[in-house]
């Protein structure tokens, strides 16, 4: 097989290669029947309730569900054809899968486009298929990103087989296909479409340079990618809209962020991951016998300076400049190429580490989902107790110490509601941001995320409550069940009228027995525990008038 020019190319250089990369990007997800992404279960409720709101009369009374056009409905689309076919749960674990392959596919290809052959640098990019935000389960953000990726590498295609009235074309509804899945896929496109074209023009016309023309051109050739700003201003100016755009250059949680780019469960390894990565960069630039692409140096200086501008929350939406920092290292990392001329033993002995770089990182991944998995079983075997339809409440433990390693149960309830449409309190509920909202009526503060998570104390700038708190406070009168999921340590007298019907370690899963006993009484019948924990809930209640 040949290449570029008259030399063979090289192992890492196939399409064989790349096949073989996107099969391995796919290995973590192959054995969880739920991929063990934290808020992934959370929309899965919500799949469930989009494809059964008009058959099943009380989501009805919970949810409210309304079509929009918004710049976020990736799987929510794509579940519609799928669903009737292999069923939801097979087609969000098949739509998932396909994320971190095609971003896999989408990184080989620019580097392909980019330097004329997959240099073995490119190599060590290939971890970020699974980076912080997609263990987070921003499913829709990631599957835009891993359809950009290759979307760009496309038009740089287009591009260098001068095809560019075709790529104008094309370009008009793949940018409108990538806003709906998620705006941030059309936003990647258009800043590293901006920076291709712009090193394009100065190699075209490099007189341009000195008169600043090239920008200009550059911008008009990404014309075709406008279209979607028009639909990104009429999602956003609706008066259905919430949300609030703030918390602008927080540095110490943008240096955090980037600290976070491979965070998954082992600290010290995900670090090192990181810092491995930081050297690759660094030796760039000081090893002679590499160097870096201007194309893709240009590129990956756009977004890191994108990621200092954008805010922590955008229209209510946070983490929103913590997605862009694993690609902005990842674009770092394809820019850089052996030189000209270098041994070919250099280069294949360079690719061998990246490849068992990569390796090394999927086969952790692997154990950790493998582990992640196990704990899903565990918990998810209450609903077997559980009758459809079901009212429930489900508070789950979390500590206010931010470990590094998060349990993924945070929005099991969603699964509940998917499997048993039994309520889930951890449905977000925000017009315009998402296609559900909340109604369940008289569980107000206890219907929505994120009154599922309970701590053992109350924890300074979270929402969450102290799981005492939580279980005297929760109308009774509104659910009749009562899951309780890894709580931190509670007095037990605090599951007075509540009936086990499941246990598994510190897990259970009640039903209300009395849905009429007053908690002001079961404060009282607890004694001197009640008295610490009125006083606690009277300095939360002025804490929350206050603010």
């Amino acid at each position: 097989m040949q290449g570029l020019g008259h030399e063979p190319l090289r192992w890492w250089q196939t399409r064989a290669f790349v096949l073989a990369m996107a099969f391995v990007a796919a290995i973590p997800l192959i054995w969880p029947d739920i991929p063990p992404l934290v808020d992934l279960p959370g929309h899965m409720g919500r799949y469930r309730v989009q494809l059964s709101h008009g058959q099943v009369p009380w989501l009805a009374d919970w949810y409210n569900f309304d079509w929009q056009l918004i710049g976020n409905l990736g799987i929510d689309l794509l579940i519609i054809p799928l669903e009737p076919l292999i069923g939801l749960e097979p087609a969000v674990k098949l739509i998932v899968m396909a994320t971190p392959v095609l971003t896999a596919t989408g990184l080989l290809w620019i580097a392909r486009e980019v330097h004329g052959r997959i240099p073995a640098t490119a190599l060590f990019a290939l971890p970020i298929v699974y980076s912080f935000p997609f263990h987070f389960g921003f499913v829709n953000f990631a599957l835009s990103m891993a359809l950009a990726l290759n979307a760009f590498a496309f038009w740089l295609r287009l591009a260098r087989q001068g095809r560019l009235k075709l790529r104008a074309i094309l370009f008009v509804p793949i940018g409108l296909v990538l806003w709906i899945v998620h705006t941030y896929g059309w936003g990647l496109l258009g800043v590293l479409a901006f920076a291709g074209e712009l090193i394009r023009q100065w190699d075209r016309h490099p007189a341009l340079r000195d008169k600043w023309q090239a920008p200009f051109w550059a911008g008009i050739h990404c014309l075709s990618l406008f279209p979607p700003a028009v639909l990104m201003l009429a999602w956003r100016s609706g008066g259905h809209v919430g949300g609030q755009t703030g918390d602008w250059f927080n540095w110490r949680a943008k240096m955090q962020w980037v600290t976070m780019i491979f965070r998954d469960r082992w600290e010290l390894f995900d670090m090192a991951t990181l810092a491995t990565l930081f050297l690759v960069l660094l030796k760039g630039l000081r090893d002679p016998n590499i160097q870096y692409s201007r194309h893709l140096s240009i590129s990956a200086l756009f977004l890191v300076a994108v990621y200092i501008l954008l805010p922590r929350i955008v229209f209510g939406s946070a983490y929103a400049d913590m997605r862009l920092a694993p690609f902005a290292l990842g674009v770092a990392l394809l820019a850089l190429r052996p030189k000209p001329g270098i041994a070919m033993r250099h280069a294949a002995l360079m690719a061998a580490a990246g490849l068992t770089f990569f390796g090394v990182r999927i086969a952790a991944t692997t154990y950790s989902f493998w582990l992640y998995d196990k704990a899903y079983d565990r918990e998810l075997a209450a609903l077997d107790k559980l009758p459809q339809g079901a009212k429930l409440i489900t508070f789950i433990g979390e500590t206010c110490r931010h470990e590094w390693t998060m349990s993924r149960l945070e929005h099991l309830p969603g699964i509940a509601l998917e499997r048993k449409l039994a309520y889930a309190n951890d449905q977000w509920s925000m017009a315009g941001a998402q296609l559900l909202t909340v109604r369940m009526k008289g569980a107000r503060g206890f219907n929505h995320d994120p009154s599922q998570i309970v701590t053992d104390v109350k924890c300074a700038r979270e929402w969450w409550r102290p799981i005492a708190v939580s279980l005297v406070r929760f109308p009774r009168d509104v659910y009749d069940y009562v899951w309780i999921v890894q709580p931190p340590a509670y007095d037990k007298r605090l599951e007075a009228g509540l009936i086990p019907i499941w246990r598994n370690g510190s897990s259970a899963l009640f039903r209300v027995d009395d849905a009429q006993r007053a908690p002001r009484l079961m404060m009282q019948d607890l004694g001197p525990y009640g008295r610490e924990m009125r006083t606690r809930m009277e300095a939360i209640n002025a804490l929350n008038r206050a603010s």
